[in-house]
C-alpha cells in the first residue's frame, strides 16, 4: 500500500471512532430533553387538572367530625358545625378552605390537589384507625416527673418517654467546652434521638400507638398514666412510675374491655424502638469505640451479648431476652421486660463523617430493635417492664438486680471490665481499693498514684526477679562477648550455645528468668487497661493540665489529622512514650551486644506505636502507665545496685568448682542440637 491509502484509511477510521465516541452523547442529550420534555408536559397536566372531593367523601368528613370531633392531623384542621365538616387544611404555607376543595375551579391547581391528596390520606387513616381513631388528633404535650436522681418529660404523642435528664452529671462536648466551663446536663434521650412503640395487631389491622395522642390521668409527684378511650368503652394505657432514690422508671400496659377491639386470639403485641446514642463526651473515637447494642438472654446467668462496637452490624435472636440496651462509655439506657422479649431484630449503623456529616458530631450509633412480648386482649396488666436512664456505674448496676428476683440480670456487664479474667481482678481487687482510696477525698490524680504504687508493691515479689536476672544478665556482658570472639564460626554454633548455658548457670542468672513474673502481672497491666477509661469516676475530674482524666488531654493542636493519632498530641500520652524508650534503652543495656540490629530497633519503635495508640484513649490511663513505667525504672535501678559484680563473680567460681550435672532435658536438648548441626554439615557437603 501507498502513503496515500495508509494515510486514507487512518482517517476513516479516525471518522469512525469519532462517530462512535460522540453519537451517545448526542442520544443521551436527545434522551434527557426527552424526559425533560416530558416531565414539564406530566406537571403542566397535573397542574392543569384540578382534584375535587366527592360529596361522597363529604358526607364521609361529617360523619367523621360528628364522631371524633376536631380532626388535627398533618396539617388537616377540621371541626363540626351544625353537622357539616368545617375547617382549613394547610399546605405550603398556603391555608385553603374545606369547602372550595369540592369544585373544580381553582386559581392554584397544584396547591387544590395536594389539599385534596391530604384530606384522603386522613379518611383512610381514620379508616384504618378504627376504633382508636378519636385519638389521631390532639396538640401533643409534655408530663414531666423527677425524684432526687432523675427528670423525665412523658409526650402525650405516643404516650413515651420522650426526654431524661440526669441530675448530678454534666456533658462536656469540645476542649473548648472544658476551658470555658461550658456543660449541659446529661439528657441521655430526647424527642430527636429516642422513639419507641407498640403494636396491638387485629386479624385485618394494626395500630402502633405512636399515631395516637394520649389522655395524662392520675398524675402525682412520681407517677402518671396515659390513656386511649376507645369506641365502645374500651380503654388501653401506659403507666409510668418513678422508683424513689433509683433512675429506674416502671412502665405497665394497663387495659380493659380490649377484648371489644382485638380478637382473643391475638398472642403477641409488637415492640419497636429506634434510639441514636447520643454524644456525651470530648473524647468522640474512644467513646465511639465503647458505644453498641446490648442485650441479655433470658434464663442464661452469663449471656450477655452485643453487636460490634465497629462498623454497622445486625443480628436476628431467636431466644427469649430480658433486656436490650443502647450503651455509651458512661451511660446506658436499658428496657427490662417483666415476662422477656420473644426474640428480635437488632441494627446498629456507625455514623459516618462522609454520609452523616450533619449528625457525626452529634450521634454515635443509630439503633433498631423489633420485637414482640405475649399480649391478651382479657389480661388487664399484658406487659410490664422497667426503664434505666443513667450511668455505667458498677455497684448502682450490681444494687438493680433486685429488680428482678428471678435470675440476676448481670447489668454490670455494662462495664466495659474487659474478659473474664480481667473483669475479675478489676471487681475484685482493683476496684474495692480504688474506692477506698477515694474515700479520703484526695483528687483523682493523687488517687491514681497511690493505687499504681500499691499496685506495684503488691507485684513486688513477682517482679523482683526479672529485674534480678536483668542485673546478673549486665554484669555477664563482658563473658559472653568472650564467648562470641571464641566460637565465630556457625559450625561451633552448638558449642557457643553450650558455653553461654554453663555461664548462665554458674552466675544464678537466666535470660528468660523474668518471663515468668512478667507473664503472671501481664493480667493486672490488661485489667487497668480496661478499668481507667470504664471508670465513670474519672469523668470531669481534673489533674494537673488535664482538664477530663476520662478524656485525652488534648493540650497540643495539630494543623492536620493522622490516622489513629488523631489532630491533637496528649501530653501524659507523651510522657508515657518518653519514659517507654527511657525503660527500653535501661532494658538493651542487659541485652547480648550480638542481637540482631533490626531486633533493636523494634525494640525502640514499640513505644512510638504505643503513642499513635493510646494518643486517643482517656488521660487518666496514660497518667497510669507513665507512673507505672516511672516505678520500674527506679526498681530496676535499685535492684542493680544490689547486685554486686564481686558477689556473683564469686558465686560463679564457687559453682565452677561443683560437679556438672546435666538435666535430663539439656542432656535431650544438646543430642538434638548435635544432630542438627550434624545435618547441616553433611547438606553442606552435598551441595558442594
Amino acid at each position: 500500500m501507498d502513503k496515500n491509502t495508509v494515510i486514507g484509511m487512518l482517517l476513516m477510521c479516525a471518522v469512525i471512532f469519532g462517530f462512535m465516541y460522540f453519537q451517545p452523547k448526542e442520544e443521551n442529550t436527545a434522551t434527557k430533553q426527552q424526559a425533560t420534555t416530558t416531565e414539564n408536559s406530566t406537571t403542566q397536566a397535573i397542574n392543569a387538572s384540578v382534584d375535587t372531593l366527592t360529596s361522597a367523601e363529604m358526607t364521609l368528613l361529617d360523619t367523621l367530625t360528628a364522631k371524633n370531633g376536631n380532626i388535627n392531623f398533618e396539617g388537616v384542621n377540621l371541626t363540626n358545625t351544625d353537622g357539616k365538616a368545617t375547617g382549613t387544611v394547610k399546605i405550603d404555607n398556603k391555608t385553603i378552605d374545606l369547602a372550595t376543595l369540592a369544585h373544580a375551579k381553582s386559581d392554584d391547581p397544584r396547591s387544590q390537589n395536594l389539599a385534596v391528596q391530604a384530606i384522603k390520606n386522613v379518611i383512610s387513616k381514620y379508616a384504618q384507625a378504627s376504633a382508636f381513631s378519636a385519638n389521631l388528633s390532639g396538640v401533643e404535650k409534655t408530663v414531666a416527673l423527677e425524684n432526687d436522681s432523675i427528670r423525665i418529660e412523658i409526650s402525650t404523642k405516643g404516650g413515651i418517654v420522650s426526654r431524661a435528664t440526669l441530675k448530678g452529671y454534666k456533658a462536656f462536648r469540645t476542649q473548648e467546652d472544658y476551658k470555658n466551663n461550658k456543660s449541659v446536663p446529661v439528657e441521655i434521650i430526647n424527642p430527636d434521638n429516642n422513639s419507641y412503640s407498640f403494636t396491638l395487631n387485629s386479624n385485618t389491622q394494626r395500630f402502633d400507638t405512636r399515631d395516637f395522642f394520649f389522655t395524662p390521668e392520675a398524675k402525682n409527684d412520681s407517677s402518671v398514666t396515659m390513656s386511649m378511650n376507645l369506641e365502645g368503652g374500651a380503654k388501653w394505657s401506659i403507666r409510668y412510675t418513678l422508683v424513689p432514690g433509683t433512675y429506674m422508671v416502671r412502665m405497665e400496659v394497663l387495659q380493659s374491655g380490649m377484648d371489644k377491639v382485638i380478637p382473643t386470639n391475638i398472642s403477641t403485641m409488637d415492640f419497636a424502638w429506634n434510639q441514636k446514642i447520643k454524644r456525651q463526651e470530648a473524647g468522640k473515637q474512644f467513646e465511639e469505640r465503647n458505644s453498641a447494642l446490648y442485650w441479655k438472654i433470658q434464663g442464661d446467668n452469663d449471656d450477655v451479648d452485643n453487636l460490634s462496637e465497629n462498623g454497622s452490624k445486625e443480628e436476628t435472636v431467636q431466644e427469649r431476652i430480658k433486656w436490650i440496651s443502647g450503651k455509651s462509655q458512661f451511660f446506658s439506657t436499658v428496657l427490662i421486660a417483666n415476662q422477656a422479649f420473644t426474640g428480635a431484630k437488632l441494627s446498629s449503623t456507625a455514623y459516618e463523617q462522609e454520609r452523616n456529616p450533619k449528625e457525626y458530631d452529634t450521634y454515635l450509633k443509630d439503633i433498631n430493635v423489633t420485637s414482640s412480648v405475649e399480649y391478651s386482649s382479657q389480661n388487664p396488666a399484658p406487659a410490664s417492664f422497667y426503664f434505666y436512664f443513667g450511668p455505667n456505674r458498677y455497684a448502682l448496676l450490681s444494687s438493680y438486680d433486685k429488680f428482678s428476683p428471678q435470675e440476676d440480670l448481670h447489668l454490670t456487664r455494662l462495664v466495659s471490665l474487659g474478659w473474664t479474667l480481667f473483669r475479675w481482678i478489676n471487681s475484685g481487687i482493683v476496684m474495692p481499693v480504688f474506692n477506698w482510696l477515694c474515700k479520703f477525698g484526695w483528687s483523682l490524680g493523687i488517687v491514681i498514684l497511690v493505687l499504681t504504687i500499691l499496685l506495684k508493691l503488691v507485684l513486688w515479689p513477682l517482679t523482683y526477679k526479672s529485674y534480678l536476672s536483668q542485673a546478673k544478665m549486665k554484669i555477664l556482658q563482658p563473658d559472653i562477648a568472650a564467648i562470641n570472639e571464641k566460637y565465630p564460626d556457625p559450625n561451633d554454633a552448638m558449642k557457643k550455645q553450650q558455653k553461654t548455658m554453663e555461664l548462665y548457670k554458674q552466675a544464678g542468672a537466666n535470660p528468660m528468668g523474668g518471663c515468668l513474673p512478667m507473664l503472671l502481672q501481664m493480667p493486672f497491666l490488661i485489667a487497668m487497661f480496661w478499668f481507667f477509661p470504664s471508670s465513670i469516676d474519672l469523668r470531669g475530674q481534673s489533674f494537673l493540665w488535664a482538664p477530663d482524666l476520662s478524656a485525652p488531654d488534648a493540650i497540643i493542636s495539630l494543623p492536620f489529622s493522622l490516622p489513629l493519632l488523631g489532630d491533637h498530641l496528649s501530653i501524659f500520652c507523651l510522657l508515657m512514650t518518653a519514659t517507654n524508650i527511657g525503660y527500653t534503652y535501661l532494658n538493651m543495656q542487659s541485652q547480648s551486644s550480638s542481637q540482631m540490629p533490626g531486633m533493636k530497633w523494634m525494640m525502640y519503635l514499640m513505644p512510638i506505636m504505643f503513642l499513635v495508640f493510646f494518643n486517643t484513649y482517656a488521660a487518666g490511663l496514660s497518667y497510669y502507665y507513665f507512673v507505672s513505667l516511672l516505678i520500674t525504672i527506679v526498681q530496676t535501678y535499685l535492684t542493680r545496685l544490689t547486685v554486686k559484680e564481686d558477689k556473683v563473680r564469686a558465686i560463679m567460681a564457687e559453682n565452677a568448682k561443683k560437679p556438672k550435672k546435666k538435666s535430663g532435658f539439656m542432656a535431650r536438648l544438646e543430642e538434638a542440637q548435635r544432630q542438627q548441626l550434624e545435618q547441616q554439615k553433611r547438606n553442606a557437603k552435598r551441595r558442594k
